[in-house]
């Protein structure tokens, strides 16, 4: 996945001398960024210590000695708390298979209790939908079954489907701005579940089959998803513009709710529009068959989350 090594070089070569007010005195460099030397001292703390730090060869950190990395760093909370779940890996054993994710009873209520102009999804920590409703699933793979998140493995994969699924990539005006906070979030991810292997498998085989994949996850950003926008070009309802919203689950906190609410009124006609040709619970799905054994739907493309 990450080690702390090689995320604290990312964030080291990011910070200039200049930005935190260190005199270089002209001297030539041949680091972007801080010097490991430099980083130390600012810290409090050693040369040959953070060295042995970023080469993955001293003990886990204090939590002292972390903070103040990140301050020198200018890390923000999202990432600090990353720098501390990357510090406490090496205690750690290696990657595990973990259990199927299964969404919370509560959860399915508060979903079927939205309305049905209201588009929601529930996310497991890989990105995996592990349940929809109508209107969310016809705004956001109305090409992929509607039945897909009832079995675990048939379920659609969000990650898989932002840099695999061509269908999902023209779906998104703003495409970029979103890929790069799903692998954002996908390494804030890692860093709380070093040993699911799961998730080590995804963010392989995405680095291994997406070059833009590759290019942003090297750039090493994590964040968190929270709140953001989504422009769409939709291949039913045409151009909408919906706003989404993260709620976090008490009972199943590696899980999310995601609501999208629309940021215009024309996005709002088209919502109504998406709702109006959704069938109802006692009618066939909306989209194309999709086959459980291959996981290809009409695009082609395989979305669906592998096990091995």
């Amino acid at each position: 996945m990450e080690s702390l090594g090689a995320f604290l070089k990312s964030r080291r070569d990011r910070v200039t001398p200049d930005q935190i007010g260190l005199r270089t005195y002209g001297t030539a460099r041949r680091v972007p960024g801080l010097r490991r030397e430099e980083l130390a001292h600012l810290a409090g703390v050693s040369a040959g210590y953070y060295t042995r730090l970023e080469q993955g060869q001293a003990e886990t950190a204090s939590d002292q000695v972390l903070d103040a990395l990140a301050r020198v760093l200018e890390l923000d909370e999202v990432e600090t708390a990353h720098l501390h779940n990357l510090a406490r890996q090496s205690s750690r054993p290696g990657l595990a298979e973990p259990p199927e994710e299964e969404p919370q009873p509560r959860v399915l209520a508060l979903l079927a209790s939205l309305a049905e102009t209201t588009p929601a999804i529930v996310l497991g920590r890989r990105g995996d939908v592990l349940a929809w409703n109508r209107t969310g699933h016809a705004l956001l793979a109305e090409h992929v079954a509607y039945e897909a998140p009832h079995h675990p493995q048939t379920r659609p994969s969000i990650p898989r489907m932002f840099f695999l699924d061509p269908l999902t990539r023209d779906l998104h005006l703003n495409w970029d701005e979103l890929a790069r906070i799903h692998v954002a979030y996908l390494r804030l991810t890692a860093g709380r579940f070093p040993t699911d292997a799961r998730l080590a498998n995804l963010i392989g085989e995405l680095t291994m089959r997406s070059d833009q994949f590759a290019t942003m996850w090297a750039t090493g950003e994590v964040a968190d998803c929270t709140t953001g926008d989504m422009h769409l070009q939709h291949p039913t309802i045409g151009a909408a513009s919906v706003a989404y919203q993260v709620w976090l689950q008490p009972d199943s906190p590696d899980h999310r709710l995601e609501i999208y609410t629309p940021n215009d009124t024309s996005s709002a006609d088209a919502l109504q529009i998406l709702t109006q040709r959704v069938p109802g619970e006692d009618q066939p799905a909306a989209g194309l068959p999709q086959n459980p054994a291959t996981g290809h739907d009409r695009s082609g493309m395989n979305v669906l989350p592998r096990n091995s």
